[in-house]
């Protein structure tokens, strides 16, 4: 796909939409697509369009979900990068985000976790996932391809700057689903992840898995602290991380 805009130029529009919406927080989803043209699998004749949408937006689980969240082991494995490429965020993936999300909800729970193809943690439909343990951060998510999920947690997640400036090295490896201690992240805001709840094939009995005292530790509730003035400019070092819309 080859758009016609610069980085620059969608950075720049992104920052116009904002302003003239009068948003002082808000969730920002620049999309490009293929247009109106032939209509076949193959777009030789479809131009690629730029389309940004921002509104308000609360948590995303919900404002209790600071407190842990009840997580539900879908059945069914994430995509995987052998079948195509995963380092771009790609519209036709998030159909399995929100299949598993409904499921989820469906079964009681606030949330979906993927299993890989090998049977490791991948992610949830819109979080990476890691836990700490000791002075390490594991990650299940990165941008290498063998990750099988978004690089998105470069910048809030454990393995990002802030366990790094907490002493807290990042140990980049695959979790286990038996491992303890998650910790989900969504890229506007991290949850403590609760309980665990599996189901490896439809019509399997479910076991329950409390992570820790099932209650958010020392360690998340300081993650939480810290990308929230990491995100509202309290935080010098991270700076470089903002880029400022308003007057």
């Amino acid at each position: 796909m080859t758009c016609r805009y610069s980085k620059e130029e969608i950075t720049d529009f992104i920052g116009q939409t904002v302003r003239v919406n009068g948003l002082d927080s808000c969730y920002i989803r620049p999309l490009l697509f293929y247009s109106y043209g032939n209509l076949g699998l193959v777009p030789k004749a479809c131009p690629v369009e730029l389309a940004i949408s921002a509104w308000e937006w609360g948590a995303y689980l919900g404002e209790n979900a600071a407190r842990g969240v009840n997580a539900f082991i879908i059945p069914w494995r994430r995509v995987h990068h052998t079948q195509f490429n995963m380092s771009a965020k790609l519209g036709g993936v998030y159909v399995q985000s929100t299949i598993a999300g409904l499921e989820a909800r469906e079964q009681g729970f606030d949330e979906a976790i993927f299993l890989n193809m090998e049977g490791r943690v991948a992610e949830g439909p819109g979080q990476n996932v890691f836990i700490v343990k000791g002075r390490r951060s594991s990650p299940t998510a990165g941008p290498s391809p063998r990750s099988k999920a978004s690089p998105g947690r470069a910048s809030s997640s454990s393995p990002g700057p802030r366990l790094q400036d907490r002493g807290r090295p990042d140990h980049q490896g695959g979790l286990l689903r038996r491992r303890r201690g998650l910790l989900l992240r969504h890229g506007r805001r991290d949850h403590p992840h609760r309980d665990g709840d599996r189901r490896l094939r439809p019509g399997r009995p479910r076991t329950k898995h409390v992570i820790g005292s099932g209650k958010p530790g020392p360690i998340a509730l300081e993650l939480i602290r810290a990308f929230q003035d990491a995100v509202t400019g309290r935080t010098p070092r991270y700076e470089k991380w903002l880029t400022y819309v308003g007057k």
